[in-house]
């Protein structure tokens, strides 16, 4: 081997080397990673992805990947000409959307992720909700603000749900064959019904129902950012509180923390918010010093 070639050689040791600590720590733990935004759509984002989903497994965590879809649903019911209706900004799931969900989730979406991690020497397996009555919902009721009379309303927003209960056997079993689940976040109802379920809150229910290590929220944002769009490194469930009072959390962030606040309350260590964009993100956030979001813990 060249001479030149020797250093790049030891700085890969040296990495691998000081990454033994952190693999240590996350030995047979449970770590959920939601994924999903835009980062889904770039094909060299989506092969890091499933690399380091198989790394982690290989190195003796237990991943599990809940996966959403919004982008994808959206051409489709396009292309169908599927007409959407929305409600205080917000899409209202009816009978014929809720079919179209349940087929780009649970069925192109979960199978794609399903075969990249496959393309890449890994053993996952595509799940929704639905499969051994994993998750139940129930309608989600949403408040918004109405424009005109400037006063909370509460809409209907038809087939959204929310979960209600986890039964964590599927699970369980799955992670004992040392397979990798991928869900999709579409779950039946106590009233037989199919509800389309938001990801986030979905892996937060996981999470919670596994006791997991660690919930990692890809997203298309570096993390929670301060007033000047900085970057906010480390917050306490205390904080977020704060930060939403005084208006540093707005929009969509608000859900996503309610989201990471719930799960440390049932017993998830901490939870990360994370751009999917970034080139290997999970391996950096859990087998480096340098994290690669905003962490979340309870104090």
């Amino acid at each position: 081997m060249p001479m030149t070639e020797l250093p790049n050689v030891h700085v890969r040791a040296e990495v691998l080397s000081q990454a033994l600590p952190h693999m240590q720590r996350y030995d047979q733990e449970i770590v959920v990673i939601k994924y999903g935004g835009h980062a889904m759509g770039d094909a060299s984002a989506a092969e890091d992805f499933a690399e380091d989903i198989v790394l982690l497994e290989q190195s003796g965590v237990k991943p599990i990947v809940v996966h959403g879809g919004g982008p994808q649903i959206g051409r489709m019911l396009e292309r169908l000409g599927i007409q959407s209706e929305f409600r205080g900004g917000l899409r209202v799931t009816d009978e014929a959307t809720v079919e179209v969900v349940e087929m780009v989730l649970a069925g192109s979406i979960n199978k794609q992720i399903v075969g990249w991690i496959s393309a890449e020497g890994g053993r996952a397996i595509g799940l929704c909700g639905k499969d051994g009555n994993m998750v139940r919902a129930k309608r989600a009721t949403k408040t918004v603000m109405d424009p005109e009379s400037r006063e909370m309303q509460t809409v209907d927003l038809g087939l959204v749900g929310e979960p209600e209960h986890v039964e964590r056997g599927v699970l369980d079993a799955v992670l004992k064959a040392e397979l990798i689940p991928v869900l999709a976040p579409v779950a039946y109802g106590a009233d037989g019904k199919t509800y389309n379920v938001n990801a986030d809150t979905f892996s937060g229910a996981i999470a919670g129902a596994l006791r997991a290590k660690r919930l990692l929220l890809l997203t298309d944002v570096p993390g929670v950012l301060d007033k000047d769009k900085n970057l906010i490194p480390e917050l306490t469930v205390e904080d977020c509180r704060r930060l939403i009072a005084d208006g540093t959390i707005t929009g969509g962030m608000i859900p996503k923390i309610e989201t990471c606040m719930y799960a440390i309350d049932q017993g998830v260590e901490a939870v990360v918010i994370l751009d999917g964009k970034v080139n290997h993100a999970v391996l950096l956030e859990l087998f480096t010093d340098y994290g690669a979001g905003t962490l979340i813990r309870r104090s």
